[in-house]
């Protein structure tokens, strides 16, 4: 089969479309035809190996996983012989798969969903990782509660539409900041109100914020506390390195050496993969509460154009990857 294989850490030069075996399928996977994937902060960390102290669990001097891509969607191909939830024919989607970018991948039962009966393979394949890790950020870390005033920074990335979209299901009032080009985007999906970070300075506005969830890591610790009320709760949710060795770590650090001593709540974290939390996300995509944005679509020849794109740092939603 063909798949995008990395050796080597580095810039999307690193990522070859290759022949490769096909995957085995263990007692409690399923094979997947995969028709789409999507790449996410993740898999540029994967790919970059940056920052270096994270290689010290993705493989010192290459990478362990030499497979591009976490996010898919797909036909079933077959199943292992435990495996209860799924039969072959079945349309999923799932998140933390190895290596999707290809033609077929073997993913743990768990990890998986059928697919939204109202979504294409390309939309279902922009949602798992993104939008699961802003589900858990604002309803697991942020405690959201209907009618809180919440903020949004990074709204129009990878992770911010879904954001958006699932504190609005929530009863939440959002305001989004993003720049100027994406404004009507990130008001399209639902944002009460949009800060364009080009004209005004979400940092200096007199708003006080019930919850803010930080998807971009541009503004201090102490800017940040500033717009959040007295017992507010600040998530952040970097998916890019600061600095090369050590990436946000100083940051994170600093939020918890201080959130036991002030009245608001800083919380780091790690998205995990959770079943039950595909199960939620494909009930708000059915509904038509959430809905995927997809800014460019790639055949899996172009990867490496899809990665450089999205090391600029100017995506707007999500990109996917087609099989």
């Amino acid at each position: 089969m063909k798949a995008i294989v990395l050796d080597k850490y580095g810039s999307p030069d690193v990522l070859e479309l290759r022949e490769i075996d096909k995957p085995t399928v263990g007692d409690d996977d399923v094979l997947i035809r995969v028709r789409a994937a999507s790449v996410n902060a993740y898999d540029w960390h994967m790919m970059t190996g940056l920052p270096y102290l994270s290689r010290l669990q993705m493989g010192l001097l290459k990478p362990k996983v030499a497979l591009l891509g976490a996010d898919v969607a797909g036909q079933v191909e077959s199943v292992g012989k435990n495996v209860t939830e799924f039969q072959p024919g079945d349309e999923v989607f799932g998140e933390f798969a190895e290596g999707t970018c290809a033609e077929y991948v073997s993913a743990p039962e768990g990890s998986l969903a059928l697919r939204p009966n109202n979504l294409t393979s390309e939309q279902a394949a922009a949602v798992p990782l993104a939008a699961t890790t802003a589900l858990q950020a604002l309803r697991d870390k942020g405690r959201i509660q209907s009618g809180q005033q919440v903020l949004i920074n990074g709204a129009a990335g990878g992770v911010g539409p879904f954001a958006v979209q699932i504190a609005k299901a929530f009863g939440a009032e959002v305001t989004g900041v993003c720049s100027t080009k994406n404004v009507e985007m990130v008001r399209s999906v639902g944002a009460n109100h949009v800060i364009d970070y080009t004209q005004e300075d979400f940092a200096n506005g007199e708003q006080r914020y019930d919850l803010m969830l930080d998807n971009v890591g541009n503004r201090s610790l102490s800017e940040c506390r500033r717009v959040m009320k007295r017992k507010g709760i600040y998530v952040a949710s970097f998916g890019r390195p600061h600095r090369r060795w050590v990436g946000p770590m100083p940051y994170l650090l600093k939020m918890l050496m201080l959130s036991p001593l002030v009245s608001q709540k800083l919380v780091v974290w790690m998205a995990k993969p959770k079943n039950e939390d595909l199960l939620t996300l494909k009930t708000l995509l059915e509904s038509g509460k959430v809905t995927p944005v997809i800014d460019r679509t790639y055949p899996l020849s172009e990867a490496p154009k899809a990665m450089r794109y999205l090391g600029g740092g100017h995506v707007r939603g999500k990109l996917v990857i087609t099989i």
